[in-house]
């Protein structure tokens, strides 16, 4: 299983990669998770080594330190830094915690 699959997991939310389907989502708290670019090291045209920027949503409808405690301690857990930004999204009434890493690309 892929590194970042074991780490949503560990957090023990319903996921989806990019968004639900329409009118599949689950109730709050859940996770959305995108690999929106990569930022590879290379030489002479060829990638050496593989890195992908990885975002992790959480959203809720209420603010939950709990769970951002939660998110932390496995991404603390897995030695990933981050970068954390929070958001009240009116127009669905939800709070989005992102959390913004980058992670060496492996295949297990």
């Amino acid at each position: 299983m892929d590194k970042i699959l074991k780490i949503i997991d560990k957090i023990d939310l319903p996921f989806a990669y990019d968004h639900f389907a329409e009118g599949e989502s689950p109730s709050p708290p859940f996770l959305i998770y995108l690999l929106p670019s990569t930022n590879h090291m290379g030489a002479d045209g060829k990638v050496y080594y593989k890195i992908n920027r990885v975002n992790l949503e959480i959203y809720s409808n209420k603010k939950d330190i709990k769970l951002e405690r939660k998110v932390e301690a496995v991404l603390d857990e897995y030695g990933i830094f981050y970068d954390k930004s929070e958001v009240w999204i009116a127009s669905e009434k939800l709070y989005e915690v992102l959390y913004k890493f980058e992670m060496e690309e492996k295949y297990e």
